[in-house]
């Protein structure tokens, strides 16, 4: 029988040492916490322990054939969870630390929990670089299994106080080190096929010209679900105006209750989206709208997330 969490009183604490310490002993005891990345704040627990990983799970919702990044310290210790072959060498050299996660076979003696892996020969593996989850894993001295901190299908967190909207009373920590800087979820590739699986921050035209998107229907890395990202609101995309009744999230030269960048700077759109998606789900709007984002560099990752949170 699968864990399941007891019901929670969920703390904050800010970024520090006694933070550290307490996420620590949490993660020990089989426990997931939340903790920021660069990219979104992500639900943290031991890799190598199939009930913590459970754990995850259970907190989420999600659905246990939907894999998770596996985060480790170092390409040393991800080598120990994955097989490298000189493509992955020459990503990992290039962008680790950093946003972007590779899907690599399984290395020989993997401590990873199938589970962590939704039963699957690879495993998604990222060296992180924001300061609170390297500390954590450091910390914890293991590889940590860490999809997004929310309900699954949910908009992603970049903030403390979204966290705690999905998740409080399921979890019991958040450690709180203000907004996440790159505001969307890590790029997933498969270096072997050259595919990249999810756009993010690390774009195609930096990764190189022999990378496309995977055309494939299976799931084999996270975030390829269908409906993902989601706001509880109906998601209206290319609007120019807000219709009766709509909350319109401009860009550029297109206004409205709120922007994602007034300039059109696709860096900072990208910062800026989910926050300004949670925003407008607490909005007294009954649906939402959203400006035409360009499709060149970001803004390809930026329509990916928009293009799932649409589907309902």
């Amino acid at each position: 029988m699968s864990p399941t969490n007891p019901p929670f009183e969920t703390i904050a604490l800010p970024y520090g040492e006694a933070a550290i310490a307490e996420a620590r002993a949490r993660i020990a005891r089989g426990e997931p916490v939340a903790v920021p990345t660069e990219t979104v704040y992500g639900l943290a627990a031991d890799a190598t322990d199939a009930a913590a990983v459970a754990r995850i799970y259970a907190a989420k919702g999600r659905p246990s054939f939907n894999p998770l990044i596996v985060h480790a310290p170092s390409l040393e210790a991800a080598r120990g969870i994955a097989a490298f072959d000189a493509e992955a060498e020459r990503l990992a050299a290039a962008f680790w630390p950093g946003p972007l996660t590779m899907v690599l076979p399984r290395a020989e003696g993997s401590p990873v929990a199938a589970l962590a892996t939704a039963g699957l020969e690879t495993v998604a593996v990222r060296v992180p670089a924001h300061r609170a989850m390297r500390a954590l894993l450091e910390a914890c001295g293991k590889p940590l299994a860490a999809p997004s901190a929310n309900a699954s299908g949910a908009i992603s967190p970049t903030r403390c106080s979204h966290v705690l909207a999905s998740l409080g009373g399921r979890i019991g920590l958040v450690i709180d080190d203000g907004p996440t800087s790159a505001g969307l979820e890590s790029t997933i590739v498969a270096p072997a096929s050259h595919a990249i699986l999810r756009p993010g921050p690390v774009t195609a035209e930096m990764l190189g010209p022999d990378y496309s998107a995977y055309a494939g229907d299976a799931v084999t890395a996270p975030g390829q679900l269908a409906s993902h990202y989601a706001p509880g609101k109906p998601l209206r995309l290319e609007a120019v105006n807000a219709k009766p009744g709509e909350w319109l999230i401009g860009f550029g030269q297109v206004t409205g209750h709120d922007t994602l960048s007034v300039t059109g700077d696709l860096t900072e759109a990208a910062a800026r989206l989910f926050d300004a998606l949670h925003r407008a789900d607490a909005s007294d709007g009954q649906a939402i709208a959203i400006a035409p984002i360009p499709s060149d560099g970001l803004g390809a990752a930026i329509n990916d997330r928009l293009a799932r949170a649409a589907v309902r």
